[in-house]
């Protein structure tokens, strides 16, 4: 690794740690033409799966994007950013863990409402409404009674069945 100093080409490690969540190693060197000191960060880079989006077009993943949306169905809402780091970091996991090079939106969204769910009623509720396409109130009050049935919502425009005897 080259001296941010001097440019120097050789340097050595003179301390290896763990960084505090065990996300990375961090290193102290010394550069063997000016003999300054530096710091280094050696974290593993992941490649997320590419998003399909509804009209076809694959673009990469963008954890700014999925930022802005948690963002925008929470705004003014009680949720500190830890949680919301946390809940993008759990979808991020999963996406890693669907072993895909590609996923649909649909899947991301889907799992972006299972943690918004979790976070906080109202931000489900706001992102459900623009995620779902909701056309009228009536689809507003239903996804509400069921809420607060405690059940799980059903998708807009799903029909109810009847259970037959």
């Amino acid at each position: 690794m080259k001296c941010p100093f001097c440019q120097h080409p050789e340097t050595q490690v003179v301390e290896t740690r763990d960084v505090e969540d065990g996300s990375a190693l961090r290193r102290r060197r010394r550069c063997a033409g000016c003999d300054r000191r530096f710091t280094t960060y050696e974290r593993a880079e992941l490649s997320l799966p590419a998003v399909v989006k509804k009209d076809g077009r694959r673009v990469e993943y963008q954890r700014a994007k999925l930022a802005a949306s948690f963002g925008l169905a929470l705004r003014k809402r009680p949720v500190g950013a830890e949680a919301i780091d946390a809940a993008i970091g759990r979808i991020e996991e999963r996406m890693l863990q669907s072993g895909s090079r590609e996923l649909d939106s649909a899947h991301i969204g889907e799992w972006v409402m299972d943690e918004l769910k979790r976070l906080d009623d109202v931000a489900y509720v706001r992102f459900a409404s623009v995620y779902r396409s909701f056309k009228d109130p009536a689809q507003f009050v239903q996804i509400l009674e069921e809420m607060t049935r405690g059940g799980q919502p059903r998708r807009a425009g799903a029909r109810k069945t009847k259970a037959k005897p």
